[in-house]
């Protein structure tokens, strides 16, 4: 039997996902958690073989959850659930160390099949993904400028285009306001704009911004 930690803010989406598991002879969801902080507290106290976590959360949200469960234990399997099956996340969680990702709108198949292969600790790549990321590059297609940021960039970015404040962001991050200012002019450098203003427009024309507020 496999156990599952879910995470996801959304109650009809989380009842109805642990429904579907529970469904599985050889699947059962153990814990469940309504924001990245609750996860943090829930992996230290449910033994569960997969964490499965919504990264779009209000608060300090997935990515940032993985970040903080994985460098604790870094043996935690874990796969990212999205609703978004583009950009420069899944590089982001793998380099993390998350070990699959899906998107909400895969079929039932592959959340099992990502369960199992995360249990083995394998990784699981979710088809449309690997879709999207196998033609990236290519002559017609447009690599989004935000797959150049690293992680803790990427973070900076969902919170700047969220409204935080970089006293808020320092204090979600658990960083210092200097260091925070670091990361942000360093993403400026990175896209090449001078400022938050230019930073939503590029956001909104790479279809980004949607990763950050939803």
């Amino acid at each position: 039997m496999i156990t599952v930690l879910l995470v996801d803010d959304h109650e009809l989406v989380r009842t109805g996902i642990e429904a579907l598991l529970n469904a599985a002879e050889d699947i059962r969801v153990v814990g469940v958690a309504k924001s990245g902080e609750e996860a943090i507290y829930a992996v230290g106290k449910i033994a569960a073989d997969v964490v499965m976590m919504d990264i779009n959360m209000p608060g300090i949200g997935g990515m940032e959850a993985c970040r903080r469960i994985l460098q604790r234990n870094p043996a935690i399997k874990i796969i990212a659930l999205s609703v978004h099956n583009d950009g420069p996340v899944p590089y982001q969680l793998f380099k993390l160390g998350v070990l699959g990702f899906i998107s909400k709108s895969s079929p039932l198949n592959e959340m099992m099949q990502a369960i199992k292969m995360a249990r083995a600790g394998k990784r699981y790549l979710c088809s449309d993904v690997a879709n999207n990321l196998a033609f990236q590059g290519l002559p017609g297609s447009h690599e989004s400028p935000f797959s150049k940021l690293s992680q803790r960039e990427a973070e900076v970015v969902t919170l700047i285009l969220q409204g935080k404040t970089i006293k808020e962001m320092a204090k979600m991050l658990m960083l210092s306001d200097k260091t925070v200012n670091t990361y942000r002019y360093r993403l400026y450098e990175k896209l090449q704009i001078k400022n938050d203003v230019e930073l939503t427009r590029l956001a909104v024309k790479f279809q980004h911004i949607d990763n950050a507020l939803i």
